[in-house]
């Protein structure tokens, strides 16, 4: 099963003429998933040919006006065209105020189904849930009520091994296919044959972690630990920790500490980067994340991230 993720946008406090603002989609099969969604987000969407009619959830980190203000454009886009599935979104308090006020003062036309839930302050939910994934919200802290989220897919099944199987007696065919579902079968002579004799332990599935806004937590490292893919952001240089502490944002050595103290993070996307950095000067940013957790990359706008599975 696919999973990739698009970077949309890695911009901080206003959109520039080449980096639109901080949003992700994550695609796994045909469910999509766009974690915030500030003004432009639409443009991303189209220039990266994306279906985001298939959206089925949002989540918003907060309500920051670089973080929602493209949410009114999706919700009014998405009623021109078929659409019979239910949207969500996810966010902490005021997520229901601000669609419900943008939805009244536009006058928008809607002809589908909108679940707004909204996440209690300061506590870590299941907010949303699908076929053998869920997704977790857990508290940052930020100048508005911050909320995190990682998207964590259910254990595999081990490897199953057919020369064990007919070893035991258990002839090709249905049989094998119970074996490999975790039933108990009956080999050829009578004897029962579980699932655990022929199949290796469970293999786990993949994990992806979004964060922004939020100042420097050591509990956050525990809810994005074994992350295959960490986005995070790493807004200011370390020589401005103090201007980042003020404005309870993160450096990229503080992204990278996260992303070491966490382990198991398979790479680190630095993210939402101030304006006051050119493209050219996030290396300075780069640089100094890679002295902490070397496998750390700069999210790139329109950048698509596959991936994949680690066994």
């Amino acid at each position: 099963m696919n999973l990739e993720a698009f970077i949309l946008g890695t911009g901080g406090m206003m959109p520039l003429p080449h980096r639109f603002l901080t949003s992700m989609l994550l695609r796994r099969e045909g469910d999509l998933f766009l974690f915030d969604c500030g003004e432009g987000t639409q443009v991303s969407l189209r220039a990266l040919n994306l279906r985001w009619k298939k959206i089925s959830a949002i989540f918003i980190s907060h309500t920051h006006a670089d973080h929602v203000t493209g949410l009114p454009g999706i919700l009014m886009l998405s009623s021109q065209v078929d659409r019979n599935e239910p949207l969500f979104i996810y966010g902490p308090p005021k997520v229901r105020e601000y669609v419900e006020m943008s939805r009244k003062v536009l006058d928008m036309y809607i002809n589908y189904e909108i679940v707004v839930r909204e996440i209690p302050a300061g506590e870590s939910v299941v907010c949303h849930e699908g076929d053998g994934f869920c997704v977790r919200s857990f508290p940052l802290r930020h100048t508005k009520p911050c909320v995190g989220y990682t998207l964590e897919e259910s254990s595999r099944p081990g490897v199953f091994f057919p020369e064990r199987a007919v070893e035991l007696g258990v002839p090709m065919g249905p049989l094998w296919a119970a074996l490999q579902r975790g039933e108990s079968v009956n080999a050829k002579d009578g004897s029962v044959v579980t699932s655990d004799m022929v199949m290796g332990p469970p293999r786990s599935g993949r994990k992806v972690s979004f964060v922004t806004d939020t100042m420097y937590l050591p509990h956050i490292s525990e809810y994005v630990a074994d992350s295959d893919l960490f986005v995070c952001e790493g807004m200011f240089s370390h020589e401005l920790v103090e201007t980042a502490r003020e404005k309870r944002h993160l450096t990229a050595v503080e992204a990278a500490t996260i992303a070491r103290d966490a382990g198991g993070i398979g790479r680190l996307g630095l993210i939402h980067y101030s304006p006051r950095y050119s493209n050219r000067e996030l290396k300075v940013l780069l640089k100094e994340a890679k002295s902490v957790f070397a496998d750390t990359f700069l999210c790139r706008d329109g950048q698509a991230i596959d991936i994949p599975y680690r066994d």
